[in-house]
Parts: C-alpha cells; structure tokens; sequence
C-alpha cells in the first residue's frame, strides 16, 4: 500500500492531502475524505487507508490548514464555524482540495467521490451542491443544513446515511433537505439507523449527553452502504 502526504498552498495558508492507494499502477477512482470538526485525524486517515483497502485511491483532506487541529469542543467549535459562517472561503477549500486530489497521477479524474462524517458530511455534500465533477457523495452523520438554495440538480448522486436520534440533524433538516432534493430532482438516498445518534461511526464516541454516541450495528451497516454506493457509481 502507498501512502503519502500531497502539499500545497491556498490563499495564504498551507494545506496538506493524505494520500493512500494500492501498490498497483494505473489511474483508480478515488475518494475525498472529509474530517469532522476536529480536523483530519487518526479517524479520517483510517478511512482513507480503509477506501484504498476496497481498490480506490483514499484521500483524506485538510479544511484547517496544516497543524490547525481542535482539541476540546470550545476549538473544535471555533474551527469550524470559521469555515461555516464563511461559505465562499469553504467552497473554495473544497475545491482546492478536489483539484488536488483530481490532478494525481495515480486518479482517475473521471471518476472521484466523496465521504465525509459530521461537518465533513456536510462538507461532502456540498461538494455536490457545489457542482463540482464528482460522481458520488457520501454524508455519515453529517449536518444538513440546506444553506443557499439549489439552481439546478446536482450532477452527483448523495447517500445520506442518517442516525434517527440525532440532535444534530434533527427532523425539520432532514424533512428541508428532502424537499429541496425533490425540487431540484436530485438523485439521492437516505438510510436512517434507529436508536442511533450522532457520530455513530466513531468508537471514541461516548457522549451521550452532547448527542453523540458509537453505535457498532449502525457503523457496519452504513460503511457496507457506502461500499455498495460507490462500487455502482464509481
């Protein structure tokens, strides 16, 4: 298995991509990992390392800048909301990322999708809503704010894959976002997990007084999702 950190600069910060794929040559399809609001950590490299496990190329992103990580929920908070009240300064990291990852040797640039888990699946279906040439966005217990409405249909297919109990994205999202999809004629899935709240894919997750709580069925059941999502689109 390769594995690599891919720099570059964006504005006036630098940003890094961690990049792993099979040893096998060839261009691959590949995945953008989005992190939470924590920024890219152990957990998000897993996944990227755990997607070139399934033959693409992973690619977990860096939305903070390099070595700009939360530590506690007060600069978690303030990592992100910079970031989510700023929404041309996030699209445009998202893009750069996307280009990024895009323009290597080893991708497919035909073929690149997304996942993303908190605000990165927020992060990852905006990456849908942006217009940008993807083929397939994944959101794991994502935010759902609709935020600007859609002009047009997204050109890439969504899953949500959605905790029933989660105070993050409560009903009234989830109903907002459903009904936007329908306006636009969106192409999009929702899988909703029962008894599960949010962050239901992280083990670390044991708070069940903030919402957020590991949920081991939830977990397989959503990554078996993804599998199956970006084997038939990717």
């Amino acid at each position: 298995m390769h594995q690599e950190l891919i720099s570059y600069r964006h504005g006036d910060a630098d940003f890094d991509v961690h990049v792993v794929f099979p040893d096998e040559t060839g261009p691959r399809p590949a995945v953008l990992v989005c992190h939470a609001w924590g920024g890219r950590d152990a957990f998000a490299e897993g996944k990227a390392r755990a997607l070139a496990e399934l033959g693409y190329v992973g690619a977990a992103i860096d939305l903070y800048g390099v070595g700009r990580r939360g530590t506690d929920r007060a600069s978690c908070e303030a990592l992100m909301m910079a970031l989510v009240s700023d929404p041309p300064l996030l699209r445009a990291r998202l893009s750069a990322a996307f280009e990024q990852v895009r323009g290597l040797v080893a991708v497919d640039g035909e073929r690149v999708g997304s996942i993303g888990f908190c605000f990165g699946g927020l992060c990852s279906l905006l990456l849908a809503r942006m217009g940008l040439p993807l083929r397939a966005c994944v959101s794991f217990h994502g935010l759902l704010k609709v935020g600007e409405p859609l002009e047009s249909r997204p050109s890439a297919k969504m899953l949500v894959l959605h905790g029933q109990d989660d105070p993050m994205a409560p009903p009234s999202d989830v109903g907002a976002f459903a009904e936007e999809m329908k306006r636009v004629d969106g192409d999009w899935q929702l899988h909703v997990y029962p008894k599960t709240m949010h962050a239901f894919s992280n083990p670390d997750a044991n708070d069940a007084s903030f919402g957020t709580v590991y949920n081991e069925r939830a977990a397989k059941r959503s990554w078996a999702a993804m599998t199956h999502f970006l084997g038939d689109n990717l």
